[in-house]
């Protein structure tokens, strides 16, 4: 995709000022100028990246930087908008039964994150769903916080953008997942054809995207990990806690739509932002 014109560029900080994901947060000369960025693209601005690269944490501080300028900025994730548990337990007894478990193609609610996104783009007060992941379940919409007025909409997740697959490249299981419990390759072909027929309506909302590459999918498990860890410090309610091994299986459920990402989305991304396996900055293309 050819670069695309930009009032702004994001500078690469000093490695020691990145830290995304590590307790550090991006420099904030990231932060200003993916904030400047977003302010002149549009109302809506998207950021991508495999699970724990840092999406989170980048969006976090520009609506942290947003305040500071007196800006209203609102911040959605897809993991929002994921589909309850019964809902996905049903397409489990449907489909197949690993679609029970949230985070591939199939398992989001697209109308809820288009309509969103749809209201925040006009500048409508709008209800912005949550999802308590240590529960595995949304919450009620008496508890999403309301946005109206908003002058920046950011809205992340894991897979945005990334096109479906080929059925050649679907063929052969990329872990013991795949292999063991999607053996005729039902649960993957679900998903890539969900991918490729129902998600560009989504896609299509969001204009501009800030890809954070992984250096590979590697440290995926790890990064997701110190998630969890995190997640669990600030719970004091009992919420269920999963192990290591819970969480090496559960990134085994994104990790074929993962690597796929991290070949294509490089090049077909608005911005690419590349990060090694600490997190810090090597590289940046728009």
């Amino acid at each position: 995709m050819p670069a695309s014109a930009h009032t702004t560029s994001i500078k690469i900080a000093p490695r020691r000022g990145i830290g995304a994901g590590l307790g550090g947060g991006f420099s904030a000369s990231v932060v200003a100028a993916a904030l400047d960025e977003a302010l002149a693209v549009g109302r809506i601005y998207a950021i991508g990246g495999v699970q724990g690269s840092g999406k989170s944490t980048l969006a976090a501080q520009m609506a942290a930087l947003g305040a500071q300028r007196g800006l209203r900025v609102a911040v959605l994730s897809l993991d929002d908008t994921y589909l309850g548990l019964r809902e996905r337990r049903r397409l489990g007894r449907e489909v197949h039964p690993l679609l029970a478990t949230r985070g591939p193609p199939g398992t989001h609610d697209l109308a809820l994150a288009c309509e969103t996104l749809d209201a925040l783009r006009a500048g409508r007060a709008v209800r912005l769903p949550r999802f308590d992941k240590l529960r595995d379940r949304r919450l009620p919409p008496s508890r999403w916080p309301e946005a109206r007025d908003v002058d920046l909409a950011i809205f992340e997740g894991w897979c945005l953008k990334v096109p479906a697959q080929t059925d050649a490249a679907l063929r052969r299981p990329v872990n013991a997942l795949e292999r063991n419990a999607d053996p005729e390759g039902v649960w993957r072909r679900f998903c890539n054809d969900v991918l490729g027929r129902d998600y560009p309506a989504l896609w299509a909302r969001l204009p501009h995207l800030l890809w954070l590459q992984a250096p590979s999918f590697a440290p995926v498990a790890e990064w997701r990990w110190r998630q969890e860890r995190a997640a669990r410090a600030t719970r004091t309610d009992g919420a269920p806690r999963r192990t290591r091994s819970d969480i090496a299986r559960f990134v085994q459920h994104f990790e074929r739509l993962s690597r796929h990402a991290l070949r294509v989305m490089p090049a077909t991304a608005e911005r690419c932002l590349r990060l090694d396996a600490r997190h810090r900055l090597r590289g940046a293309r728009s």
